[in-house]
C-alpha cells in the first residue's frame, strides 16, 4: 500500500482521531464507499479493533472491492486506524472504511479549517479563458445495439504572473451526452426540438423508452444542466471526486509554464493522457519513463491520486489550460484574494425559421472567471460564450450542429439566408467538426454587435464589473435594466423602463455613461453572462 499524499483527498479522513479506544465491545457502522454503502462490524477490546469485517457490494471489484482485504488486514495490525494509509488508486473505498470504522465508535468525523481569503498583491499578472470542444463517440452502446455519443466543453480560467508561469488555475468539464447512457446525474440532450433518442432514465443500462424533445423541454432542461464541478460527490472516480482528482492536478501546475506543461504532458502521459508510474508495462510506457530524469519521475508523487486523463475524449483539459495562457490580459487589479468559475447554459428558441420554415435552434454556455479581493469585490473578471446552433441559420462563421451521429438539419452552408441542402451528421463529420468550434472571443472581428464587436462590448461590462460586489450587480440589474437584459438609458420610452429611469439617483445613472459602447444584454437566450459571473463569484477559492 502505498501513502496518498494529497492533502486534497485525504486531509479529513487521515487525521488522528483514536490513540486508544475507550469502550470494549461489538458495534457496527456504516459510510459511502465509491458504489454505495460500506458495513464496518468490529470488536474493540483491550482499547484495539481485534476483529473487523468490511462489506462494501456497490464498490468496484477489482478496485474498492479488493482494497477491502488490505484495509482489513492494515486496520487489525494496527488495532485502529490511526496510522493506516489508504490502498493507491481505491481513496474513495479507504475514505468510506475510516469513515464506516468511526461510524461504529462513534467518532466525529475531522473537519479541516477552510483557508482564509486573504489579499495578495495582483499588479502585473495576467488573466485568460479557454474554452475547447471534445467529442467523444462512445462510451458504447445501450442495450438496444443504440450508440452512446458525448461531447465535453473544457473550461480553465488561469492566472499568471509576468514570466508566464500558473499563479492559479481553475478548471471545469460541462459534458452533455445521450440519454441512452447509464448515468442518472447525466446532462442528457436528446436533440434539436423535433428529434429524439433513446432513453435509460433511472441509470439501470436498459432503455426505458424514447426521449422527445420538444420546444418546452428544450428550454427547460438545458439551464439545468451541471458541470463536473457542480456534481461534486455525485462525479466519481477511481481515486476520489472527478473535482479532487483535478484540485491535485491544478495544485501541480501552479509555478508552470505553457512550454512546460506541453513537455511534462509528451515525456509523462501515455497515448491515453494518463501519467506514466512506476512500474508500467507497455512498452512505449516503459521506454518513457526509463527516459526521464528523477526530478521527472518525482512529478509522479505529487500526482498521486491524480488518476485521469489530461487529454482524451472525456475533455482536452491540458488545451484548455494552454489555450488559457495564450488569451492571457493584464488583470489590471491591484491586488486579488480568491479566483472563481462559473458555467451556465442558456437556451433559445430561435432567432426565427429559414426559409423553408424550419426553425432556427441555438444554446449558448457561459463561461465566466473572476479574481476577488478579501472583501469579495470583484478585482478582475473575464467572460467568454460558446454558441452551438442548428445549421439552418444564417451565419457563416456559426458552430453548426446537426445533432447527434445519425441526425440531420437544414443547412445554409454560405449564410445567405437560403437553405442549400440538409446536414447528415456522421460520426467522422461528429468527430472532425466539434474540436472546430469557436467562442465569440475566438471569432473576434468576425462577431459584430450594433455597436463594436462582442468581444468589445464584453470588454467595457468587465471593467465596469471591478469593484463590484456580487450583491452589488444584482441590485444594478434589478434596477437598470430591461425586461430584455439590456441596461435603460436616457430617453426609454417603454413605461416600465421610463419608471426604472426615473427611480434612479444620479449615481446610478452616472453607470449608463460608464457602459457607452456596451449594447448587448447582460442576461437573456444569448446567454446569462450575469448568472456565470454571480456563479463563478460564488464558487471562488483562496488564490494560491
Amino acid at each position: 500500500m502505498k501513502k496518498i499524499l494529497s492533502v486534497l483527498l485525504l486531509a479529513a479522513m487521515l487525521l488522528s482521531t483514536m490513540a486508544v479506544l475507550a469502550e470494549d465491545g461489538e458495534f457496527r457502522g456504516e459510510a459511502n464507499g465509491y458504489g454505495g454503502a460500506i458495513i464496518a462490524e468490529l470488536t474493540v477490546q483491550d482499547g484495539k479493533i481485534v476483529a473487523l469485517t468490511l462489506t462494501g457490494d456497490g464498490e468496484t471489484p477489482a478496485i474498492g472491492g479488493a482494497a477491502l482485504e488490505p484495509l482489513t488486514e492494515a486496520i487489525l495490525a494496527a488495532g485502529g486506524i490511526d496510522g493506516v494509509d489508504g490502498v493507491a488508486g481505491a481513496t474513495w473505498t479507504s475514505n468510506g472504511v475510516f469513515s464506516a470504522i468511526r461510524s461504529a465508535l462513534g467518532i466525529e468525523e475531522a473537519t479541516v479549517e477552510a483557508e482564509k481569503a486573504e489579499n495578495v498583491a495582483a499588479d502585473g499578472l495576467r488573466h485568460g479563458l479557454g474554452v475547447v470542444v471534445t467529442p467523444r463517440l462512445g462510451p458504447g452502446k445501450d442495450d438496444q445495439d443504440v450508440p452512446v455519443y458525448s461531447f465535453n466543453v473544457v473550461t480553465a480560467y488561469v492566472v499568471s504572473d509576468a514570466d508566464g508561469r500558473i499563479v492559479d488555475v481553475e478548471t471545469d468539464i460541462l459534458e452533455i451526452i445521450t440519454p441512452n447512457h447509464d448515468g442518472a446525474e447525466d446532462n442528457a440532450f436528446a436533440g434539436w426540438p423535433g428529434m429524439s433518442y433513446n432513453e435509460d432514465a433511472d441509470g439501470d443500462g436498459k432503455v426505458d423508452g424514447v426521449t422527445e424533445q420538444t420546444a418546452e423541454t428544450f428550454a427547460a432542461t438545458l439551464p439545468t444542466f451541471r458541470t463536473k464541478r457542480d456534481l461534486g460527490d455525485l462525479y466519481k472516480m477511481n481515486s476520489g471526486t472527478w473535482t479532487q482528482e483535478m484540485d491535485i492536478y491544478e495544485a501541480f501546475f501552479a509555478g508552470k509554464t505553457a512550454e512546460e506543461l506541453t513537455t511534462f504532458f509528451e515525456r509523462q502521459t501515455a497515448a491515453n493522457g494518463r501519467v506514466i508510474r512506476e512500474g508500467a508495462t507497455a512498452e512505449a510506457d516503459l521506454a518513457k519513463w526509463n527516459a526521464l530524469t528523477d526530478e521527472e519521475k518525482a512529478n509522479v508523487d505529487a500526482l498521486a491520486g491524480a488518476t485521469m486523463s489530461l487529454s482524451d475524449a472525456h475533455g482536452d483539459i491540458l488545451g484548455a489550460i494552454v489555450k488559457a495562457l495564450d488569451h492571457q490580459e493584464a488583470v489590471g487589479a491591484e491586488q486579488a484574494a480568491s479566483i472563481g468559475l462559473g458555467v451556465v447554459v442558456t437556451p433559445r428558441l430561435g432567432p426565427g425559421k429559414d426559409d423553408q420554415d424550419v426553425p432556427v435552434y441555438s444554446f449558448n454556455v457561459v463561461v465566466a472567471g473572476t479574481l476577488l479581493d478579501e472583501e469579495g469585490r470583484i478585482a478582475a473578471a473575464k467572460e467568454d460564450i460558446l454558441e452551438i446552433i442548428t445549421p439552418n441559420h444564417d451565419g457563416a462563421e456559426d458552430n453548426a450542429f446537426a445533432g447527434w451521429p445519425g441526425m440531420s438539419y437544414n443547412e445554409d452552408a454560405d449564410g445567405d439566408g437560403k437553405v442549400d441542402g440538409v446536414t447528415e451528421q456522421t460520426a467522422e463529420t461528429f468527430a472532425a467538426t466539434l474540436p472546430t468550434f469557436r467562442t465569440k472571443r475566438d471569432l473576434g472581428d468576425l462577431y459584430k454587435m450594433n455597436s463594436g464587436t462582442w468581444t468589445q462590448e464584453m470588454d467595457i461590462y468587465e471593467a465596469f464589473f471591478a469593484g463590484k460586489t456580487a450583491e452589488e450587480l444584482t441590485t444594478f440589474f434589478e434596477r437598470q435594466t430591461a425586461a430584455n437584459g439590456r441596461v435603460i438609458r436616457e430617453g426609454a420610452t417603454a413605461e416600465a423602463d421610463l419608471a426604472k429611469w426615473n427611480a434612479l439617483t444620479d449615481e446610478e445613472k452616472a453607470n449608463v455613461d460608464a457602459l457607452a459602447g456596451a449594447t448587448m444584454s447582460l442576461s437573456d437566450a444569448h446567454g446569462d453572462i450575469l448568472g456565470a459571473l454571480l456563479k463563478a463569484a460564488g464558487q471562488a477559492k483562496p488564490l494560491k
